[in-house]
């Protein structure tokens, strides 16, 4: 077995490239998703180590000098970090040229070639699911001989070996939360919503929804949504209740939990069992009854993409989602004592400055707990970069989606909406949205009824002017 080293690599400072992060970028309030699609196959491979370099504050120091002791390194890449990512592959080769260097992520797996002709210190990606590709890249098999991966020839020529099945039988993967153990420190990892220190974990993978702009379902997990059993979800927590005592809040990272409700059902009455506090991904559709019984058993929050409070973007955009049952479904949450951290989509397909103005009426009418505003990112790999290149929306200078600094940017333009137009109007979201009396007053309240809460916030706020300083000095 190769002695190998999994690594989210340095990058921009307060960048949350993790493959756990939907947008890879810095977020107005500093926050950090869990490596977990490197923990998986980590969990794989006997001792492996996975270092995830930014939320650790870890420069290439550190990073080299483990490297030196690994034959194989696997990098996490994406399409915003992925040339500084090969500058790290190649400070790595330059130290030990022996080293065998692979890539995995959205980015490589829909690009494998582009990726090897533009990265050379790349040996191989791995493409799609990946979990048993690096475990046999790790046995040392040839390369001709394991699926899912492109790779480089003796002669330097490259080769695309045949795509290797999904996962079927999902409780056929260790627990990641043993790599978490082993590997990482659980109090580098905070999200602006969720209770701190968190663990988040996968209970499924892939979403039958189609939504064109996600990159998920689109690139790596697939349309089916392939589930763990009840049972081995419910055993994953009870070992990680008693490997981490601090944790306050378990998050279920799935694209959508609540796609089988009978399952999410089954798994909240085991963490009822348990006495957890729990949140989870879940679509603007989830009927009542349903709410009822996860509430009973833990649910804390519900993170919810809305996307857009215009019917006509949501069709554009494949959601599935009609307004009115969303307002439905936020108003049962409020009413049972669920919070909602609702995301927020500008600059999509059919966007204008009135669907904005609509958009942030809406959210001020449904009034979740908390919420994010996003910039439309065309992956590639998505429907919506095809749309994009194909109308000529996406300006090329602004292809890798973030600027300099690593903060997003708005790479789409349209004849009536100018990049500027769809960039500025997100600051003024979240001021429509957080400068309001009855918001300014509830979360006023929250920190006065806990000193936690109020030193959180007041951390938060300094971060979110600091984030709206940048944005316009960019």
């Amino acid at each position: 077995m190769m002695n190998t080293l999994f690594l989210q690599p340095p990058s921009f400072d307060g960048f949350d490239g993790g493959a756990g992060s939907r947008y890879q970028a810095k977020r107005e309030i500093k926050s950090f998703w869990y490596p977990t699609w490197l923990a998986q196959p980590a969990a794989l491979i006997p001792g492996s180590r996975l270092i995830d370099a930014p939320p650790a504050r870890l420069g290439m120091e550190p990073v080299l000098a483990d490297a030196m002791t690994r034959d194989l390194v696997v990098l996490h890449t994406s399409t915003p970090s992925f040339a500084s990512d090969v500058k790290v592959a190649q400070a790595l080769k330059d130290a030990k040229p022996s080293l065998k260097i692979g890539m995995v992520g959205a980015k490589v797996a829909v690009q494998p070639e582009e990726s090897l002709l533009k990265g050379a210190p790349i040996d191989f990606v791995a493409r799609n699911e990946f979990d048993f590709t690096l475990k046999e890249v790790a046995e040392g098999r040839d390369f001709k001989d394991i699926d899912g991966i492109s790779y480089r020839d003796a002669n330097g020529g490259i080769v695309h070996n045949r795509e290797r099945a999904m996962i079927e039988n999902m409780d056929t993967l260790p627990f990641v939360t043993d790599v978490y153990k082993r590997d990482l420190r659980i109090e580098d990892y905070f999200i602006g919503y969720l209770m701190h220190p968190y663990i988040s974990i996968y209970t499924g993978r892939g979403c039958k929804s189609h939504c064109t702009f996600c990159l998920w379902p689109q690139t790596v997990g697939g349309h089916r949504y392939r589930t763990r059993s009840p049972e081995h979800v419910a055993e994953e927590i009870r070992q990680a209740k008693r490997n981490f005592p601090q944790v306050r809040e378990f998050f279920f990272d799935d694209d959508t939990f609540t796609d089988d409700l009978p399952r999410a059902e089954a798994i909240a009455k085991e963490l009822g069992k348990m006495g957890v506090v729990w949140s989870c991904n879940a679509k603007a559709n989830v009927p009542r009854k349903t709410l009822q019984v996860l509430k009973e058993n833990g649910l804390r929050l519900l993170l919810v993409g809305y996307e857009s409070g215009n019917q006509q973007i949501l069709y554009n955009i494949k959601k599935g989602m009609r307004i009115d049952v969303a307002r439905e479904f936020t108003k049962n949450c409020h009413e049972l004592g669920i919070k909602i951290h609702g995301t927020f989509i500008l600059g999509l397909p059919g966007e204008t400055k009135e669907t904005i103005q609509e958009t942030i009426r809406f959210a001020t009418e449904i009034n979740p707990h908390t919420l994010q505003v996003s910039l439309a990112a065309p992956y590639p790999g998505t429907f919506l970069h095809k749309q994009a290149t194909e109308n000529g929306w996406l300006d090329e200078k602004n292809a890798e989606l973030i600027d300099e600094h690593g903060i997003q940017i708005a790479p789409l333009t349209y004849p009536h909406l100018s990049h500027t137009e769809i960039f500025d109007s997100v600051e003024t979201f979240y001021r429509k949205f957080y400068f309001r009396a009855p918001k300014i007053a509830s979360i006023v309240g929250e920190m006065v009824r806990s000193p936690q809460m109020m030193k959180r916030r007041l951390r938060e706020g300094v971060e979110f002017f600091q984030f709206l300083k940048e944005r316009h000095a960019a």
